[in-house]
């Protein structure tokens, strides 16, 4: 049976206390009580800075067995090395994760805004995912942001590897509902405003079809809300939560 992961794009955000977590709640709490409420979250934390593996491990800790980590790549592979020569940075990386156990579910590797489609990059950096003795035990989904990697050669190529294309909801950057893979990846960025909009009831409706029907094709789902500003993602989460309940 295909599974739902539904959360948040982070959950340690100050603007969040009061909204969310309990006044008197303290920060070191928090991701306990969100566990509370949502099954997996995503990590953008992992993307700016590379927590030591104590961390990871007390993450691991404080959530149900059950839970589900995304993880956002760092930036260092995905923009500042741009995916070439990646070796020692992904050593790195999944050493410090792999404290997560079998709670690390998926990586999104977002790539930058100015990075065009290079199918042997992506060829090549997909390869070395797929020899590394952890990187090749859990799922992978791209986040494109320029126009030139929605292509069926892209499309060919994700497919064969068994990742995912990313859905990115947002009115900055394109997006095509494109399953590459036994999993669907869907990131709210927020439709109207980048990170600082509320999804209506209409659209998250539309969107809770779309979910039903890929589950129906037993298509696992992960799905993020990072619009983060006023407890949007939190609200929206839940009622969508609620939708497809």
């Amino acid at each position: 049976m295909a599974k739902l992961f539904l959360g948040t794009s982070g959950f340690n955000y100050p603007h969040w206390r009061g909204r969310f977590y309990p006044l008197e709640l303290p920060s070191k709490d928090w991701l306990k009580f969100y566990a509370s409420y949502f099954p997996t979250v995503e990590l953008n934390v992992t993307f700016y800075r590379l927590p030591r593996p104590t961390t990871f491990g007390n993450w691991y800790e404080q959530t149900p067995e059950d839970f589900t980590f995304a993880l956002k790549g760092h930036r260092q592979i995905t923009h500042y090395k741009r995916l070439k020569e990646t070796e020692t940075e992904l050593e790195k990386f999944f050493h410090h994760v792999s404290h997560l156990q079998h709670k690390l579910g998926i990586i999104l590797w977002q790539l930058p805004p100015g990075l065009k489609a290079d199918t042997k990059l992506l060829a090549d950096f997909i390869a070395a995912l797929q020899a590394h003795p952890l990187a090749s035990q859990v799922r992978h989904s791209f986040e494109f942001r320029h126009a030139t990697w929605f292509s069926p050669q892209v499309y060919s190529l994700l497919s064969l590897a068994g990742c995912a294309l990313c859905l990115a909801d947002s009115p900055r950057w394109p997006k095509v509902e494109e399953i590459t893979a036994s999993f669907v990846y869907i990131r709210f960025h927020g439709s109207q405003k980048l990170y600082a909009s509320s999804y209506t009831r209409e659209e998250l409706k539309e969107w809770a079809k779309k979910i039903k029907h890929w589950l129906e094709q037993n298509l696992d789902v992960y799905a993020y809300f990072n619009n983060d500003a006023q407890g949007y993602a939190l609200a929206n989460a839940r009622d969508l939560l609620d939708l497809l309940a």
